[in-house]
């Protein structure tokens, strides 16, 4: 593992009690920060907790409820300090599904987690950043919000407007020291897998042309490289983590 320096910064990680936002927080600490877990599940907080040890706070709060943000970035800034990185992970796939007969309800419940749950996030956290003219945003998008996944139009569409987001947050940060990028990666092997039929994991698993599944260590390693000092000149930017999927 190379030693990425984070040393003296505070981040917050949301969807960090588990998958990918657990080993980003994880290589985080091992970084030398200091970092808040933003997470729905307060059984799995605390476990992570537990395991990330002293350099770990957490904060159980639903990312699609506006108040709630808020509010945990009052409670973070309390209990642990202002945060110069942000890690968006928090994020649900829900059902495959053609989308003639796609669940209106479930739809609305992937918007509002995946796309609103990521712009209350920066909502809440940018304003920090900019009096204090520093920070490192790493918003988690996906392959599919490059390609497209057929039968996972509410999930596709939702990481095409995280890109989007990034691209427009990026160039309106571009004047501070402040960078905005997001990853791409393919299917990981996490519980959001649990979400998915045997058929649509094997269908996922063999677009990949490495002919596996993204481990999260691997994301882990490229997200702590862009909430780096180092990363002061990229932003807007998307980066690929599709095994070979996609070279765009």
């Amino acid at each position: 593992m190379n030693q990425i320096d984070l040393a003296g910064q505070h981040a917050v990680v949301t969807g960090g009690a588990q998958g990918l936002g657990f080993a980003m927080a994880r290589r985080i600490v091992a970084s030398g920060a200091t970092v808040t877990l933003w997470d729905i599940d307060e059984g799995l907080l605390a476990t992570a907790r537990e395991a990330l040890g002293s350099a770990a706070t957490t904060v159980s709060v639903d990312i699609a409820d506006w108040d709630a943000v808020d509010a945990a970035r009052r409670k973070t800034e309390e209990i642990a300090a202002p945060a110069s990185l942000l890690v968006n992970s928090a994020g649900i796939a829900g059902p495959a599904a053609p989308l003639d007969t796609y669940d209106i309800a479930m739809w609305k419940k992937i918007i509002d987690i995946n796309v609103n749950g990521t712009f209350y996030v920066n909502r809440a956290l940018v304003p920090g950043m900019k009096v204090r003219n520093y920070g490192r945003i790493v918003n988690i998008a996906s392959v599919a919000g490059k390609e497209g996944n057929p039968n996972a139009a509410a999930y596709s569409s939702s990481k095409a407007a995280v890109i989007g987001l990034t691209k427009s947050l990026g160039k309106e940060l571009a004047g501070y020291d402040i960078a905005v990028n997001c990853i791409s990666p393919a299917t990981a092997q996490t519980r959001i897998l649990e979400q998915l039929t045997p058929e649509f994991i094997e269908y996922m698993r063999s677009r990949i042309p490495r002919g596996r599944f993204l481990e999260v260590e691997e994301a882990a390693s490229m997200v702590a490289w862009l909430l780096s000092k180092e990363n002061s000149f990229t932003t807007a930017a998307t980066f690929d983590l599709s095994g070979g999927r996609t070279t765009y």
